[in-house]
């Protein structure tokens, strides 16, 4: 049973397990590679594509967890919560709500 009761409550809590400013960067570049990798996939036809935006996605969330902010990714244990709060978490520091 989940803490959270929804993702409200959820996003709070994720912004505080990204509060290390490189792991928020090294979020936002694999974010970056997993949207260019995934229009590859759909341009190419090459489905191969994807799993290398899968790899990179994480590739770059886990470097910063396990590098800079020191914890276990959100996503073990919420992962659709954190998939969403990486898109939201994205677009927030797009829009410059998060400092990059």
């Amino acid at each position: 049973m989940s803490r959270f009761a929804s993702f409200r409550e959820f996003y709070p809590f994720y912004l505080s397990e990204h509060s290390h400013r490189t792991s928020r960067r090294l979020h936002f570049i694999g974010s970056c590679g997993v949207i260019v990798l995934a229009a590859t996939a759909l341009v190419t036809g090459d489905l191969r594509w994807l799993l290398g935006a899968l790899l990179c996605g994480y590739g770059f969330a886990w470097v910063g967890h396990f590098f800079f902010e020191k914890n276990r990714p959100a996503t073990f244990k919420h992962p659709l919560y954190s998939f969403i709060g990486d898109w939201v978490m994205f677009k927030d520091i797009l829009i410059g709500r998060i400092q990059f």
